[in-house]
């Protein structure tokens, strides 16, 4: 019979806080519990009723499972669950995952694609999975169980730490099993549950009424028909584990002490003291029942792993299928192994102590026996060892006592997880491969030499400078025989110090390079080295003391010779990394050039099908053309583009560019959904330019709109995440403070932001053209007197100049000049140029007729009254109290009736109240278009013929109208035209 019991004893609590946090995730409240517990305490029981819970509420069920071979296999257990769940379900098609789906096409081939690049981050990994189960579990919750994570590798670990952290908010419970030993999953579960991210629940022994009850359960008996003896012998030996207690009454069972029937449960011989006092013997005697095949069979499939092919146990033993099914059937029928539900043609242990066990009793020599027929089959039936094989492989050999062959494939695992952008397990993998090739007689140094240089690549990819740099000291001629090899990895270590920052680094290893090329090494040879140099360059890293426009000017003819030079020889991210550095220097002499550098990136791309590199020319050229016209049409391309292959970080840095050109264009709220949407994220990818940035955009946005406390509020966000050592402070002066000062009337707060921005830039490389030193500096210090012809025309000549969002306020800058020097129908003719630059920038437009109309009542020229109340009602409407009230108050220097804040102005239309007209004359003016006398209005609008006739005189004199009937064919004009502007406000 079987002994297993039916139900699940001595964990009431914890079935109980799964049932209650699994209901939670349809109200959003996911989270993550870890169950701990020593092997066989029932770890597996208690989640299978949280899974048979689950099923039965109609809630998607993923599930995975890591075995003692998962940490040579990245993220095994997760694709395991995706897996789950796509069997039945088929891979989800959410229009929110299609940016994902380049990122997810790692653990779902069915995603894959010819255009996606590889290596994403594993914090990109980590949020696409986040994505994926957050609309898996969108209508009824989700799921997720992930058992014996103790076996689990570092990437998998690494993206269970980032759900665990994400998933409050979710609708998601994730469900860990794992044995409380020390190691980095224990770790991972007590940090997380000592932040609050995640609950532990501790599996402790059963107790005796426990065990009665759970001994009960399996035979099918009442407790209390329980024999004493039985029960005396379960409570001193099983430790309270439900697996011994199991063992215990199945060897008595089978040993015929105790037998169960309808009569009864009963006792036929002595129990005696000879009892099992290791599963080991316990599971080897149940195995020689299965006769010398059976326990054969077994010993292949334990040499293979918990979890094995049943095909593959075929091929290594031989077996005819009926055989083979039969030994298969008697295995399972003795509880020793039972179909993996997986996958099929897999079957695994019932228990990881089973196959530990069967190991434990081989010999080595047998073992290593089983192992050597296992390499050969798998060599042999499965060409070029993909996936989980190669891995396989590598184990077997190393048991076989093969070192070099476990080597070659520990190599190419590792090679494989690089690509996968699993760097921990490929650190891990090579490590192994270098450790094994090191202790070999057989020196094998070309195999070394290319083991060294993917492992020095990983560990940059992993941001493990400082053990690469150490690695490469040691690539001497013994290491690495080949000369342009040792050059290669002292290169490609450069670019990766260059990507973190790290320029001394860079210098050391451009240095090191350089030493082993000499001076005979012709530019085929230097190329890839000099790019890294120019970059160096140009961040002050060179040698020969040269200050920085020189360096620039170095690093430039460099990189146009690098260009020429890869393109000869076929390097073409060489030369992509060239082209993006020309345009990154030419920005400073002129857009037009910078463009043209980035349109022949962008053609490179193409050619040589680095979509990567084509999303970087796309971007950068949808930044300058946002800049220069105001038009978003290629950043929303570079988006759409970034999207499609997966590169998450671009995408993000587009969204971003988005929301700058929203707060522009005076789109609050979508710039602060977007920036807040994409802070969110970025936050989590620990993407720290796009998250600063995004920080800083949502500060701005509460800056356009004169709140400073929201302003001040993502400011120290901003500061919080180290902003202030970014090179976006130029924006925090310029587009944040000094806006915010001026929409409160304080403009020399406003100058001293703006000088600090310019000061800022001068001492720093970079340069951000909006930061108002190309425009709106410039306007200020005109208006106060500070600037003159000299400094406009110094300022109009810089590439900065020629950007849509300086120029509005480089027009009025010229008009207060022209005014100044009486040159009126030129300086109203700058104004109206102005207007129609500033047409998609509705604050700085209104912002601009403010500031300008002031200089105009001073110095007598254009048009002030009328732009005055054109930007008094805009930002009367904005709700912009403080400019509204200047804008009247300079209404009132310039001895122009303010208007009156009364109900029903908004329904003036914008050419009227251009005019001055007041709410009593514009409802004067409707009743005049159709042709009522004065009396008859006095009547209607409840005042007398006198005011009526007032009100009528005032309405010629503004609109400049010859009499009453002139009046009136101008009302209808006007009418007719603001309702054929706007229908729905007529309605």
């Amino acid at each position: 019979m079987q002994v297993v019991s039916p139900v699940v004893v001595g964990r009431d609590a914890e079935v109980r806080l799964l049932e209650e946090r699994l209901a939670g995730t349809r109200r959003l409240h996911g989270g993550t519990v870890f169950v701990l517990g020593e092997a066989g305490i029932g770890k597996s029981r208690l989640i299978g009723e949280s899974v048979s819970q689950a099923f039965l509420a109609g809630v998607p069920v993923l599930r995975g499972r890591a075995s003692p071979t998962s940490a040579l296999m990245p993220f095994r257990p997760i694709t395991e669950a995706l897996f789950s769940l796509f069997r039945t379900e088929g891979p989800q098609h959410d229009d929110r995952l299609a940016p994902y789906r380049p990122a997810l096409a790692r653990l779902v081939p069915e995603w894959r694609t010819s255009a996606q690049p590889g290596g994403e981050s594993l914090v990109v990994l980590a949020e696409a999975v986040l994505r994926l189960l957050s609309v898996t579990g969108r209508e009824r919750g989700c799921l997720v169980v992930l058992e014996d994570l103790h076996d689990a590798d570092a990437e998998t670990l690494a993206v269970v730490e980032y759900l665990v952290d994400n998933l409050a908010g979710q609708p998601v419970l994730l469900v860990a099993s794992l044995r409380p030993d020390a190691g980095p999953a224990a770790d991972l579960a007590r940090t997380t549950a000592q932040r609050r991210a995640a609950t532990i629940v501790a599996l402790a022994p059963l107790n005796p009424a426990q065990i009665r009850q759970l001994a009960a359960s399996c035979l099918r008996l009442d407790p209390a028909d329980l024999p004493d003896p039985v029960v005396e012998r379960l409570l001193r030996d099983s430790d309270g584990s439900p697996l011994v207690v199991e063992e215990l009454l199945r060897s008595a069972l089978d040993a015929n002490v105790l037998t169960c029937d309808a009569d009864g449960c009963r006792l036929i011989g002595e129990l005696g003291d000879e009892v099992p006092s290791s599963l080991v013997r316990n599971v080897g005697q149940r195995a020689d029942r299965l006769g010398a095949e059976g326990r054969g069979l077994l010993n292949i499939a334990a040499v293979l792993g918990r979890r094995f092919s049943v095909s593959v146990v075929q091929e290594i033993s031989g077996l005819d299928d009926r055989t083979l099914l039969s030994h298969l059937g008697a295995a399972a029928d003795a509880q020793l192994i039972g179909p993996d539900g997986a996958a099929p043609d897999w079957y695994s242990f019932r228990h990881a102590l089973t196959a530990e066990a069967l190991l434990a009793s081989l010999v080595p020599a047998e073992a290593a026996s089983i192992a050597r027929r296992a390499v050969h089959v798998l060599t042999a039936s499965r060409p070029g060892l993909p996936g989980e094989w190669c891995q396989l492989v590598a184990r077997l050999s190393l048991t076989a006592g093969d070192g070099r062959g476990a080597a070659a494939h520990f190599a190419e695992a590792g090679r494989r997880a690089l690509a996968d952008g699993a760097t921990a397990s490929a650190i891990r993998l090579l490590n192994q491969a270098n450790e094994l090739l090191a202790a070999t007689s057989d020196d094998g140094t070309g195999i070394r030499a290319e083991v060294l240089e993917s492992l020095m690549y990983a560990l940059a990819e992993a941001g493990q400078l400082d053990r690469a740099f150490e690695l490469a000291r040691t690539l001497a001629p013994p290491e690495v025989p080949d000369r342009r090899q040792r050059v290669a990895l002292h290169t490609r270590l450069a670019w990766g110090a260059v990507l973190a920052g790290r320029w001394s680094d860079a210098a050391g290893q451009v240095t090191a390079a350089r030493t082993l090329l000499g001076r005979e090494a012709g530019p085929a040879e230097t190329v890839s080295v000099d790019v890294v140099e120019a970059y160096l360059l140009v961040e002050g890293q060179g040698t020969d003391g040269d200050g920085g426009p020189q360096r620039a000017a170095r690093a430039g003819r460099i990189a146009l010779n690098a260009v020429r030079v890869a393109e000869q020889v076929g390097a073409p991210v060489v030369a992509a990394q060239a082209w993006q550095l020309l345009a990154m220097l030419a920005r400073h002499r002129s857009f037009d050039e910078a463009e043209a550098y980035l349109n022949r990136m962008l053609a490179l791309a193409e050619t040589h099908a680095l979509p990567i590199w084509r999303v970087h020319a796309t971007l950068r050229l949808g930044v300058n053309r946002a800049m220069r016209t105001g038009e978003t049409d290629g950043l929303r391309q570079a988006l759409r583009e970034a999207q499609s292959i997966g590169a998450i970080a671009l995408a993000y840095t587009a969204e971003s560019s988005l929301a700058l050109e929203a707060v522009l264009r005076a789109e609050y709220t979508t710039a602060d959904e977007i920036s807040a949407r994409c802070a969110e994220v970025t936050a989590r990818l620990r993407y720290l330019d796009d998250h600063q940035y995004n920080l800083l955009t949502r500060a701005m946005a509460a800056a356009h709109q004169a709140d400073r406390v929201g302003m001040d509020r993502q400011l120290a966000e901003f500061r919080a995440w180290g902003g202030e050592q970014s090179l976006q402070m130029p924006l925090l002066f310029g587009l944040c403070r000094a806006f915010c000062a001026l929409l409160e009337e304080n403009p020399e707060l406003a100058r001293r932001d703006l000088a600090e921005a310019r000061s800022w830039e001068e001492r720093q490389p970079s340069v951000y053209y909006l930061s108002g030193r190309y425009g709106l500096t410039l306007l200020l210090d005109v208006l106060h007197g500070k600037a003159g012809r000299e400094q406009f025309d110094a300022v109009t000549a810089s590439p900065g100049a020629e950007l849509r969002w300086n120029r509005q306020f480089l027009l009025l800058a010229e008009a207060v000049l022209l005014g100044r020097e009486g040159r009126t129908a030129q300086a109203v003719a700058a104004v109206e140029r102005a207007q129609e630059v500033a047409e998609c920038y509705p604050r700085t437009r209104h912002l601009g007729l403010r500031l300008v109309a002031e200089a105009a009542l001073t110095d007598g020229w254009g048009d002030p009254i009328g732009w005055l109340r054109a930007a008094e009602e805009y930002f009367h409407l904005a709700n912009l109290p403080i400019v509204a009230g200047a804008c009247r108050a300079l209404l009132r220097r310039g001895g122009a009736r303010t208007p009156q804040r009364r109900s029903g102005r908004h329904r003036i239309p914008a050419a009227l109240i251009s005019k001055g007209l007041t709410v009593r004359e514009f409802e004067v003016l409707l009743m005049l278009t159709d042709r009522h006398g004065n009396k008859d209005i006095a009547q209607r609008l409840f005042i007398s013929p006198r005011t009526v006739e007032k009100h009528v005189a005032s309405l010629v004199a503004k609109t400049g109208c010859d009499d009453r009937a002139g009046l009136r064919e101008y009302a209808v004009a006007v009418l007719r035209a603001s309702r054929s502007a706007d229908p729905g406000e007529w309605n």
